[in-house]
């Protein structure tokens, strides 16, 4: 009598066929057992959504181009702040979903390689302050920013800034009050470590870029060399779709 694939026994539960599978054939059974016993989910609404893409279909029609970022700091994202994309974001930051990290993080890294000239040596996230940190349990901007080093063959520099001074949430204010609010917010640990290396910097979501500005003041400081950011979502800037280069020092 023939055995079903895998080498397990007829009238074999499915997870039983499916640990059957992992012994034959490795990393495609562990997959197939994860995906069994945890679906992947759509990002934004939690709807089966396939294992390559964190949305689903319907929700991934809702992402629109990301448009342009204002600013002097070149900041390039994912898609606009709205739809699906706003969603997953606030899933990730304000309803426990750190797991949502690596998926949108994914998004990032694919931006980050598509509009990047040069090589990056470090890649920063926004920090939080440590009481924000405490309440949320992770810092979002961390978990996006470690698949973009690992795309881009970075280092992680996710204590290399600080957040000295808990301001207040930048959603609230409007523009001229956010450069303010977080003016001289940032500051870098060991800063002779960082002069002369070039740094890009990640964060969730960028409106007025002037969270990621004060960071990367903080960071030229310290003779570092920003050159720009990339983000899930750019909110509030212009729909119409622009192509933004991110140039290391002597890329033309």
């Amino acid at each position: 009598m023939c055995e079903p694939p895998g080498g397990a026994p007829p009238g074999a539960t499915r997870l039983e066929r499916l640990l059957g599978a992992l012994s034959a054939s490795g990393h495609r059974g562990l997959s197939l057992l994860r995906d069994a016993l945890s679906p992947p989910r759509c990002a934004a609404c939690g709807e089966p959504a396939p294992a390559s893409a964190p949305f689903c279909a319907g929700c991934l029609a809702t992402v629109e181009p990301p448009g342009a970022a204002d600013g002097g700091l070149p900041i390039v994202g994912y898609g606009a702040y709205g739809g699906a994309l706003r969603q997953a974001v606030q899933n990730l930051k304000y309803h426990d979903r750190p797991e949502l990290g690596a998926p949108l993080g994914a998004l990032v890294a694919e931006v980050a390689r598509g509009s990047l000239q040069g090589r990056v040596e470090l890649v920063v996230p926004v920090p939080l302050h440590p009481r924000r940190l405490a309440e949320r349990g992770y810092n979002q901007a961390a978990l996006l920013a470690r698949p973009v080093a690992r795309a881009l063959g970075a280092a992680l520099g996710a204590l290399v800034l600080e957040r000295s001074r808990d301001t207040a949430a930048q959603a609230r204010l409007a523009g001229r009050d956010r450069l303010a609010n977080v003016a001289g917010a940032f500051h870098a640990r060991r800063p002779e470590r960082l002069a002369g290396r070039t740094v890009l910097l990640v964060d969730d979501v960028a409106t007025t870029g002037a969270t990621l500005s004060a960071c990367a003041a903080a960071l030229a400081a310290t003779g570092a060399v920003p050159i720009g950011a990339v983000v899930v979502a750019l909110a509030g800037a212009r729909r119409e779709p622009q192509v933004v280069s991110l140039r290391a020092p002597g890329c033309r």
